[in-house]
């Protein structure tokens, strides 16, 4: 890392491990911090490092316990700023309640929002987070927001995996551009499933633009909760006459025991599995090299759309 803007990396505790992976990556160690939880479930730190005019680069992802890892965040950020930090850059590999982006229905919050303006408030002066929900997001944020995509880790993967007469399917239209860039990729076709979400647990999938018979088909979106969207997605394809169907899905939430419906899921590190072993046709692709990359080049003030010209 570059001496002339020395910076420091620390890490809430919603996922050390991938933070580790991370420092491992830029040759550093993470910086010291004390939190604990008071009798009452308040949340104690204290800044064991002198931060002072450094650039504080703080990793923590909003999911699992996503208001307790939130307020965390929004402490960590108040304490970096109370103590002088030069620049406070929030690492959010998951960026959570992103789902709400905006008001389908009558006297809705929109949450996105509500995150960006606490963020901004308790003193972040920049956000590096991973595939987002909607790239909208980003203009919620009056700071720089640098949204990284884990499909040059998927690729990789992908490729060894092996991906011969395959179509690349998204779940809904949302995912249209995120499918055209994996198909571009991959050198393969695009085909989209026509998805109805009927409410906050339940989707409907009942017809696909494009052709998957006797095709692999890789299923791809930005998050996996109790898989439903995926598992309908599947069901389609297969009934269309698919071969295999298998995904690769940037955040696995995994609420669920199992996988159904699929040959196989790759999901990213970005928020930590619950279940490793409950998972035996999971496969988890690390995105700390991606993140490391988008730190050092921020830190030498380098432009983080270059990381990504290639793909």
């Amino acid at each position: 890392m570059d001496n002339k803007k020395p910076c420091m990396l620390f890490c809430g505790r919603s996922h050390p491990k991938l933070a580790e992976e991370i420092a491992g990556n830029l040759k550093v160690e993470l910086g010291k911090v004390h939190i604990e939880d008071f009798p009452d479930g308040e949340i104690g730190i204290q800044i064991k490092e002198n931060v002072r005019g450094r650039d504080v680069f703080i990793v923590q992802s909003i999911a699992r316990r996503p208001n307790f890892y939130l307020m965390e965040l929004l402490i960590l950020i108040d304490a970096f700023k109370r103590a002088s930090a030069k620049n406070i850059v929030v690492v959010l590999p998951y960026y959570g309640y992103g789902r709400q982006d905006r008001k389908n229905k009558g006297r809705e919050p929109i949450t996105a929002k509500l995150v960006a303006d606490l963020l901004e408030r308790a003193g972040a002066t920049r956000v590096i987070t991973m595939d987002l929900h909607t790239e909208q997001i980003q203009g919620f944020f009056n700071i720089p927001v640098d949204n990284l995509y884990a499909r040059p880790a998927f690729i990789e993967a992908l490729k060894k995996e092996g991906v011969g007469n395959s179509v690349v399917v998204t779940p809904d239209i949302g995912g249209v551009k995120i499918g055209r860039e994996f198909s571009s990729d991959l050198g393969t076709d695009l085909a989209i499933v026509n998805k109805r979400r009927l409410d906050a647990e339940q989707v409907e999938a009942d017809a696909l633009i494009g052709e998957v018979k006797g095709r692999d088909v890789l299923l791809v979106d930005d998050m996996y909760s109790t898989g439903g969207t995926i598992q309908k997605a599947a069901s389609v394809c297969k009934a269309l006459g698919a071969k295999r169907v298998i995904a690769a899905v940037t955040h696995g939430l995994m609420l669920t025991d199992e996988v159904k419906g699929i040959e196989k899921l790759y999901i990213t590190n970005t928020l930590p599995l619950s279940n490793e072993k409950g998972f035996s046709n999971v496969s988890v692709v690390s995105v700390a090299e991606l993140f490391a990359k988008a730190i050092e080049y921020v830190i030498q003030g380098l432009s983080i759309s270059s990381m990504f010209k290639s793909s």
